[in-house]
Formats: structure tokens, sequence, C-alpha cells
């Protein structure tokens, strides 16, 4: 899920770091999100009137998990004490969430992932609260200061979140930034060449 918001410095969006001890990516920067459960289908029926939105579901259940964060009709907002029961009262719609991108692993990668990005708008004063155990730390950062931080080796980005964040930079407004759709690409032989190798490994 790409959160943006509005700050006095430009669009900001919000990123988590990875905890150490994840089994994928640990200490990584990356929008809040996760792999998809059996649940998510039914939360999907719930929500958006169809099983088929279960990447959608699954974007919504981990912005509460990792973030404290719940999306409803009303736009996005702290989780509270009954995060998915004020989901379910007044589930978002399909059009809060626009796809950006939906980026697949080639082949060579050593965990495979099927991933789609989606955007919402956030207030300007939300405030995420990281879990401690999926997400040691969670921020709203400018696309461009994240490059800058991957640039001089203080964070880890992975390629699709490196690729994302990078279109994202291009952006100088929020209402562009939630109208992006990229197409999605794998890496070029260039970049891997140029990049920092923990860009496309794990490592």
């Amino acid at each position: 899920m790409i959160a943006v918001r509005e700050s006095d410095r430009g669009p900001e969006v919000l990123v988590l770091q990875r905890s150490a001890g994840s089994p994928f990516l640990p200490g990584y920067v990356a929008f809040p999100g996760g792999a998809t459960d059996p649940d998510d289908a039914v939360h999907a029926s719930r929500w958006f009137g169809a099983a088929g939105e279960a990447s959608r579901a699954c974007a919504v259940r981990e912005l509460v998990e990792e973030v404290g964060l719940a999306l409803t009709a009303a736009g996005l907002g702290p989780s509270g004490d009954d995060p998915f029961g004020s989901i379910d009262a007044s589930p978002p719609r399909t059009d809060q969430l626009p796809r950006v991108a939906h980026w697949i692993a080639p082949e060579h990668v050593p965990v495979r992932f099927d991933a789609q990005y989606f955007a919402v708008l956030a207030p300007g004063d939300l405030q995420p609260e990281p879990d401690g155990h999926e997400a040691a730390h969670a921020w709203w950062a400018r696309p461009s200061d994240l490059l800058e931080d991957w640039a001089a080796g203080r964070h880890k980005l992975y390629w699709p979140t490196y690729l994302t964040v990078r279109a994202l930079a291009d952006r100088s407004a929020v209402g562009d930034l939630l109208a992006l759709r990229m197409t999605t690409r794998e890496p070029e032989p260039d970049e891997i060449a140029r990049l920092p190798r923990s860009t496309f490994w794990q490592s």
C-alpha cells in the first residue's frame, strides 16, 4: 500500500523498515504489505463485493497489522480498538485504492512474488504505529529523500520498491502520485550491473 499525504515539504509516502527477523528482506525499507492469506478472499467479498479483490483486501489488512491504520469509506485513520469491525461497518471503495503497479518476480529470483501496489490518500497529521514485529519502524518520507538515503547506503530498497519510488519522485503533487500508473518490467542488465547488489538480491 502506498499511502500518500501532503506536507509542507511536498508529498510524502508511508514506508516501514522490515524487522531484522523477517525471513524475506530483513531490514529493508518497503511499503506496508505482505502475502495474501485465505481470509483475504473473505474480506474482499465483504468489503469489495468480490473474492477476486483479495490483493486489495490484503493491502487494507496489512495497513492495520503493520502500522495501525484502518481504511474505511470515510478515509484512512487510526485503527482503534476494533479496526476490522470499523472496516466491515463502512468498507472502502475500490476507487479509493487505485492500482499503481504490478510487479512479478523473474523466474531466476530465489523468492518469487506477484505484488500489486495500491495507492491511498492519507490526512496530513496521520501517524503510523509500527507493530514492532513485522515493521521495526514506520515513517513518512518524500520519495526523493528515500532515494537519497538509498544512494548513501543508509537504507536498502529492493528493486520493485526502488523503481516505484523513483517514479514517485518524479511527481510533484499528491494528486500526481495517486494518479501514477506504472508499466512494470524486469530490471534491465545495465541496472543490475550499475546498482548495488542488495537492490536485486537479498543481502
